[in-house]
């Protein structure tokens, strides 16, 4: 029986090209290839954890607006939870040039900020068949209350950046996974100050440079020929979500790793799952 998955945060719909590199002020510049596809955080790790295998649901606000289909299109694939349906603005909306030769990303969104929805709108149901659940904090009450409602259920903290609302959900994580970008107000390093919440289970990516895991060494990371790394990052986040389910921490850090990197290989946050050897990552 496959696993099944609650995400909950932010969509987007990311409008990608890739280039030879951003363009300067009052440039204009072809790109070599484009493609659209709905984004964000929670989006591209349910999109991740579903293709790995197991049942995804987002749980997210997206909207009615006439750009939506586009969303809902790319998303035919996994149980969506819309938090707002009748929702007339845009949907928000990513602009990303990828440099062609080091596949880094330079990216324009306006993020949740302005969709953010109260948690009143969660069915009481909503965790009745979920094995775990992951919270990128774009949607950060309705985070905070789905995490007090876990209980058993193992929660995953997809921690890019330092955002305000997640001492609130802290308390109730079981696993945190940041970025080196992630920094919270204090003197305290990540390490020490997640641990303060009680979370043992805690590693810090770094792109192609190894994990630092708290209390446990490095985790190497694999070299591969990168073509584009957006949203490696959640794509590591979906992955992991599925090997926590049958492995250690450690593992499942390593097992993701692998995904993440494999990715890397692809332009765009799709096409890695279309290589004939995209399922069998162990294998590589």
């Amino acid at each position: 029986m496959a696993n099944r998955g609650l995400f909950v945060g932010l969509v987007t719909l990311d409008i990608i090209y890739l280039a030879d590199a951003p363009p300067q002020p009052n440039q204009k510049i072809v790109a070599q290839e484009t493609t659209i596809a709905a984004g964000g955080p929670a989006t591209n790790a349910a999109i991740a954890f579903q293709h790995l295998g197991n049942s995804s649901t987002l749980f997210s606000a997206i909207g009615c607006h006439p750009i939506c289909h586009l969303i809902e299109a790319d998303l035919k694939s996994i149980n969506v939870m819309d938090l707002d349906p009748d929702r007339q603005e845009p949907p928000p909306i990513s602009s990303i040039v990828v440099s062609q030769s080091t596949g880094d990303r330079a990216v324009i969104s306006l993020n949740a900020v302005r969709t953010q929805i109260s948690p009143d709108c969660i069915p009481s149901n909503l965790l009745d068949e979920v094995d775990i659940i992951l919270i990128d904090g774009h949607q950060m009450a309705v985070g905070a209350e789905i995490a007090k409602m876990a209980g058993t259920i193992p929660v995953v903290i997809d921690a890019g950046s330092w955002k305000p609302g997640f001492e609130q959900i802290f308390p109730y994580v079981d696993y945190a996974i940041c970025s080196a970008n992630f920094q919270p107000p204090t003197e305290q390093s990540v390490f020490d100050y997640l641990y303060s919440y009680g979370i043992e289970n805690i590693a810090i990516t770094q792109g192609e440079h190894a994990i630092e895991v708290f209390n446990h060494s490095q985790i190497t990371v694999p070299q591969v020929n990168v073509k584009d790394t957006l949203g490696a990052g959640d794509i590591f986040h979906g992955a992991f979500c599925h090997f926590i389910l049958q492995h250690d921490f450690v593992t499942a850090l390593a097992e993701a790793a692998k995904v993440a990197s494999y990715s890397c290989e692809f332009f765009g946050t799709r096409q890695w799952m279309r290589s004939a050897h995209s399922y069998n990552i162990e294998a590589r």
